[in-house]
């Protein structure tokens, strides 16, 4: 695999931890160009300009960069309560400003690996929703390092996390989002793709100046669900902002995304094909959805609502993400895992990390401002909210 192809697209089942590369001889610009004109990208960045030839001198101005230097210290994490003995690898939380003037800044959660961490690439995690934190799921309850116990006080290791062959941040943006925040309040509201892009791309390079040593890593953008768009746009504006930029230029090597949600039109109506091919909807509910439902244009009629609602009464109590699994029934406790599983999914998970990380000792540790931190911000998707 020739990895110096920029944005090689990957596709990748973050649960699995499979990979499956996609057109790495095409035109990488043309798989991007792809994603980003798919329906419900709002304001996406101007891939037109991807190669930098369109943009005059005087139409660039640098990126914001505010001083760094001692924060990486300050941001170092001695310790998360609960976490379990034996942890070899640094880690570190805070925030970056992207805004000085609206007091705009993001969260970030990093931890290196544990061996050869100076010679390990450096990953990005980004969560969907729109609006739902990376940190939460992605960290706590997928690829981090660790899982939340059902005590909701204590942590153990994730066996299968990612920070094993990579160096990983995990940043919740937009504003709004975990513990990200802004001190204009319009910012909650005037959100989109575009300045997600941006803001994510402005942490990065402020990122970089406070960690320095990963300037010139091989750096790679992962996520699952709405970072569908996410992921792509970001890229696309790191190319763009490598070619006109006198600033730090992002070692960008390849994409992934996962249960990507890219597309309205296909994703709604592959949610309803699913339940059906799953035996857990009527032959007659996936017939009259497929008849009377326009996905394309999100006009549906009176029939196509009938049928839709149809689906859900059949589809039942389940949870959604899994549709195998159990629910999370609080009155009754659950079993430690205590260890790490593929096999074994704690329908409580959730639960476990909103109480983790709304204990003041754990936000003292995380270098977070005092809040009451939710999995999913204020900002949410024109149609749907997903993790």
């Amino acid at each position: 695999m020739n990895l110096s192809l920029l944005t090689c697209l990957l596709l990748l089942s973050s649960y699995q931890l499979s990979f499956l590369l996609i057109s790495c001889n095409a035109n990488q610009i043309d798989n991007l160009n792809k994603l980003i004109k798919s329906r419900k990208s709002a304001n996406p960045p101007r891939a037109d300009l991807w190669d930098g030839s369109n943009v005059a001198d005087d139409q660039f101005s640098p990126v914001y960069v505010g001083f760094q230097n001692g924060l990486k210290e300050a941001d170092k994490i001695g310790s998360l309560p609960g976490q379990p003995q034996g942890v070899n690898f640094d880690q570190y939380a805070g925030y970056v400003t992207v805004d000085q003037k609206a007091g705009r800044a993001l969260f970030y959660y990093f931890v290196e690996s544990p061996q050869d961490s100076s010679t390990k690439p450096l990953v990005l995690w980004l969560n969907g929703g729109p609006g739902c934190s990376s940190f939460g799921y992605g960290a706590m309850e997928e690829l981090g390092p660790f899982r939340v116990n059902n005590d909701r006080k204590t942590l153990f290791r994730n066996d299968y996390a990612w920070n094993n062959v990579a160096n990983v941040i995990f940043l919740e943006s937009p504003a709004g989002v975990g513990f990200s925040y802004s001190n204009t309040t319009s910012d909650y509201g005037d959100v989109g793709d575009k300045r997600t892009a941006e803001d994510s791309y402005k942490f990065l390079v402020n990122w970089l100046e406070r960690f320095p040593q990963y300037k010139t890593r091989d750096f790679f953008i992962t996520g699952e669900s709405y970072a569908g768009h996410y992921v792509p746009q970001l890229a696309s504006t790191i190319l763009l902002n490598n070619k006109v930029t006198n600033q730090t230029k992002i070692n960008l090597k390849g994409i992934a995304i996962g249960n990507a949600w890219i597309d309205d039109s296909t994703g709604e109506l592959g949610i309803y094909d699913y339940v059906w091919t799953h035996s857990m909807n009527s032959d007659e509910t996936n017939a009259g959805i497929h008849k009377y439902c326009d996905f394309s244009s999100g006009n549906f009629s009176s029939a196509c609502d009938k049928y839709r609602s149809q689906a859900w009464e059949e589809l039942g109590n389940v949870y959604i993400y899994n549709i195998y699994a159990p629910l999370c029934k609080t009155s009754e406790p659950t079993k430690s895992l205590s260890k790490s599983s593929i096999d074994d999914f704690d329908p409580c998970s959730d639960n476990y990390v909103g109480t983790y990380l709304n204990l003041k000792e754990v936000q003292a540790a995380l270098h977070a401002k005092p809040t009451e931190w939710s999995a999913c911000g204020e900002y949410l998707g024109p149609e749907l909210l997903s993790h």
